[in-house]
């Protein structure tokens, strides 16, 4: 019979790296403790190192990254209002002229 798979938070991971790189604790006890293959270690130890900038990031990055969408669609939005503006602008100087108003 296979043993169940654990999933490890995203806390638990880095509390196991950290035991490895700040306690010294070596790889292969820290696999018997917490019943881990020795590649799933490393692969979590690469993903922590590759990652481990998105720590020192603004929290409010995506939150700015959606204001910043907003801000877009709404200038885009504003230029073709401006667009359809102008449009009728040049249609009612036209039909002006051509009534003789002008």
């Amino acid at each position: 019979m296979r043993k169940q798979r654990k999933n490890y938070t995203a806390q638990e991971k880095v509390f196991i790296i950290k035991r490895h790189l700040v306690d010294q604790v070596p790889v292969s006890d820290l696999c018997d403790e917490y019943n881990l293959q020795p590649n799933v270690f490393y692969r979590w130890q690469k993903e922590f190192f590759e990652n481990g900038s998105a720590a020192f990031e603004k929290k409010n990055a995506k939150k700015a990254d959606a204001e910043q969408q907003r801000i877009e669609q709404l200038e885009a939005k504003l230029r073709s209002k401006n667009d359809v503006l102008s449009e009728l602008m040049e249609e009612h100087v036209k039909l002006k002229k051509d009534l003789g108003d002008l």
